[in-house]
């Protein structure tokens, strides 16, 4: 090795550390992951593994209608790998891909789940993993009534028949999944007791939901391959915060199945909760609510769910969870954009906020910040939608224009709450595929972008 090659290297092992060479991650996504490439992270280090999280909304769970669920059905556009390059770029470390089964789901007593819609379901997850985004998939609209076709409801008759169901989906899905690395957890389902009108109702339903996650568990973790050690997200009725954590009845399953080689005092189960609270603010479709917290207006805002009552609900989470090892997991939060009112809120009461996104913006960020204090991981709901009532920071792509005038996959639309939750965090750096080197030009392939062109000069000339 001579005297040029040994100064070059120096640069190239620089450069591979900056970009995260060296730390465990193989580039190969998906199923080719091999388990020795697993990394048994425990609370501490997974939470701080996936800093901040973006849904990939109205999407893999979205339906025709029919109860089959469609891509497309909300959202004109498929997922695509330059918007989840977009969002991994922009700081974000961890997705969550909802998605919904129904009719994609065969009759009993095999429950066979279509071939073609696993195989989308993983070559999205493989878009994430590519980019070495953890990656939350979970089971979602199968469990609302208001869906058609929704089927995983605590409050129905033949229960037995639903958790056998509820089995042999998550079997499969498991089993499809198994070998991938500790970058995949798994959600057993979403929102489930929404029906529950009253306290009365919520705990006559909690013996049911208590069965989904001991069943979802079980067979998850005896699939076998990565299962027995992944961390698994399960939640309370409704992913509602006091109905999970407060005296109702929800029960931490059990984990018999999980490998012995993770210490006795350990866990490896999150909680799922959503945070849309007020949800005046944060999710209903008029004009009355704009701003929130104690530097609103008052006839702008309401009388609760300010900055204090956030803050005791944090800390809720983390004594009853956090601190006794159960990482929680705010599965989607946000509220929706009152700045403008040109096209679905022309006929919301009330008048369009100019200072709307800078009280969701503050909201954003105040979250972040009380997740980040109390061991919690946010994941923002996106929904793809912009302007009235939308969530969203990205552009799904450029089929979009028909409706919203939107540019690329990736470019983002709501910068101000982008910022606020990445302040919290800090952006992330990328990881390098591949460096190439001639005599002049250092060429870096990464997974965050598409090519990064250095120049070389050498000085003196003759170095």
């Amino acid at each position: 090795m001579n005297k040029k090659q040994r100064t070059m290297l120096a640069v190239l092992l620089s450069l591979a550390l900056l970009l995260g060479l060296g730390s465990g991650y193989s580039p190969t996504p998906g199923a080719q992951a091999a388990e020795s490439n697993y990394q048994d992270l425990d609370q501490k280090q997974i939470v701080e593994a996936m800093g901040a999280g973006w849904n990939v909304g109205n999407q893999l769970e979205g339906t025709d209608g029919t109860g089959m669920p469609n891509e497309t059905a909300f959202t004109p556009v498929l997922i695509s790998e330059n918007l989840i390059r977009a969002v991994k770029n922009n700081g974000f470390k961890s997705i969550r891909i909802p998605v919904s089964y129904l009719k994609k789901i065969g009759a009993g007593p095999d429950y066979t789940i279509d071939e073609a819609w696993l195989d989308r379901i993983q070559e999205v997850v493989d878009m994430a993993i590519k980019f070495r985004l953890y990656v939350i998939i979970n089971m979602h609209g199968d469990g609302y009534s208001s869906v058609t076709g929704g089927w995983l409801l605590p409050q129905a008759s033949g229960q037995e028949e639903i958790r056998e169901k509820y089995a042999a989906v998550w079997r499969q899905i498991a089993d499809r999944f198994k070998d991938y690395d500790q970058h995949l957890i798994f959600e057993g389902m979403n929102e489930v007791g929404a029906d529950a009108s009253n306290d009365a109702a919520v705990r006559s339903i909690y013996p049911n939901i208590n069965a989904y996650n001991q069943t979802f568990v079980d067979t998850v973790r005896q699939t076998g391959g990565n299962n027995d050690k992944r961390w698994l997200l399960i939640p309370g009725c409704n992913t509602n915060i006091e109905y999970t954590a407060g005296d109702y009845g929800f029960e931490l399953p059990t984990d018999t199945y999980r490998s012995a080689d993770i210490p006795a005092d350990q866990q490896r189960i999150m909680i799922s909760v959503h945070y849309y609270t007020p949800w005046e603010f944060c999710g209903q479709e008029d004009y009355n609510q704009t701003q929130w917290g104690e530097e609103a207006d008052a006839e702008k805002s309401v009388g609760y769910g300010a900055e204090g009552d956030m803050e005791k609900s944090f800390a809720t989470l983390k004594s009853v969870f956090v601190d006794k090892g159960y990482p929680v997991i705010i599965g989607e939060y946000g509220a929706v954009d009152k700045s403008v009112k040109e096209n679905s809120g022309l006929t919301a009461k009330g008048e369009a906020d100019p200072k709307n996104t800078t009280f969701r913006a503050y909201f954003a960020w105040k979250l972040c910040s009380e997740a980040k204090k109390n061991g919690c991981v946010p994941v923002y709901w996106d929904n793809g939608w912009s302007g009235d009532f939308g969530y969203a920071i990205f552009s799904r792509g450029p089929a979009q224009d028909i409706i919203l005038g939107h540019r690329r996959a990736g470019d983002v639309l709501q910068p101000e709450i982008l910022n606020a939750i990445i302040s919290v965090y800090g952006p992330d750096q990328g990881d390098a595929e591949s460096i190439q080197l001639s005599e002049n030009k250092l060429e870096l392939e990464s997974n965050d972008t598409e090519g990064v062109e250095l120049q070389a000069t050498q000085s003196p000339e003759t170095a």
